[in-house]
């Protein structure tokens, strides 16, 4: 007869020693490491979104997560819910982390802060003008 132990169904995934665990998390807070996983997720969904698979990727992204019950409408596709949903949760944590650089950082002296922040209504402004200057005389 086989052990209790067998008999029990085993976990695809288990936990992990701790200290597996701790050096796996260590490795994921480094910013280095993110902003490459980033950048790799995006280069697979480029590369999926444009190759012969591409259907399943769009079959992806429209696929309709969520409920409409309670009178709360959050039935949305996947491509939404990142849309919506996580690029709010980026740009909120975006700004905290300058709230705090500006507050207790290295951006809290104001001729530090000049570049930096001369870039950033840079970026907004010249691709409007970029967008003004080859519509201006476009019909509706």
């Amino acid at each position: 007869m086989a052990e209790p132990s067998r008999l029990l169904p085993r976990r695809l995934f288990s936990r992990g020693s701790w200290s597996e665990t701790a050096r796996i998390s260590g490795i994921l807070r480094k910013e280095t490491v993110g902003g490459g996983l980033l950048l790799l997720a995006a280069t697979v969904a480029l590369v999926w979104a444009n190759s012969a698979w591409s259907a399943s990727y769009h079959a992806l992204t429209n696929f309709h997560v969520g409920t409409d019950r309670l009178g709360v409408h959050l039935d949305l596709s996947l491509g939404g819910w990142a849309a919506d949903g996580l690029l709010a949760i980026f740009f909120f944590v975006v700004g905290l982390e300058l709230k705090r650089e500006f507050v207790a950082g290295d951006l809290r002296d104001p001729g530090r802060a000049a570049l930096p922040i001369a870039a950033a209504v840079g970026g907004m402004v010249l691709p409007a003008v970029i967008f003004v200057a080859f519509t201006h005389n476009a019909g509706d």
